[in-house]
């Protein structure tokens, strides 16, 4: 675990840094999500925090997720926010042998976000 002053968390996300994933630690789903991609991040690429976290509260609120009510996970890499369908295809496409996972981008991002969201609320 990092510590709350640790420098390198200015740096989270950015691009040439570690990336993050903030998720719902309370949600069964997310919390499985995140353990998926833990456990096949084998070249580090990615820190996490659940949302329910002080550090996890603040960035939720930073980037418009309400921590109390969170509707989606969020991505930081290379310098930009991914949440709902983007964010798992940008934690996941990280991964090793997982590349092709960017093919779900052709998927019009209406659509994606629906199916996303539809499983977020029967989570």
């Amino acid at each position: 675990m990092i510590p709350p002053d640790d420098p390198q968390l200015r740096t989270i996300g950015e691009p040439g840094e570690c990336g993050l994933i903030l998720y719902d630690g309370d949600c069964v789903l997310c919390s499985n999500w995140f353990r998926f991609v833990a456990q096949r991040d084998s070249q580090g690429k990615f820190l996490f925090t659940a949302i329910q976290s002080p550090f996890g509260r603040a960035l939720a609120i930073r980037h418009g997720i309400d921590p109390d009510n969170p509707q989606s996970d969020a991505v930081l890499i290379d310098g930009k926010v991914n949440l709902r369908s983007d964010s798992a295809i940008a934690a996941i496409s990280q991964l090793p042998r997982y590349g092709w996972v960017r093919m779900f981008r052709a998927v019009p991002k209406p659509l994606r976000d629906a199916a996303y969201s539809m499983i977020a609320r029967n989570r």
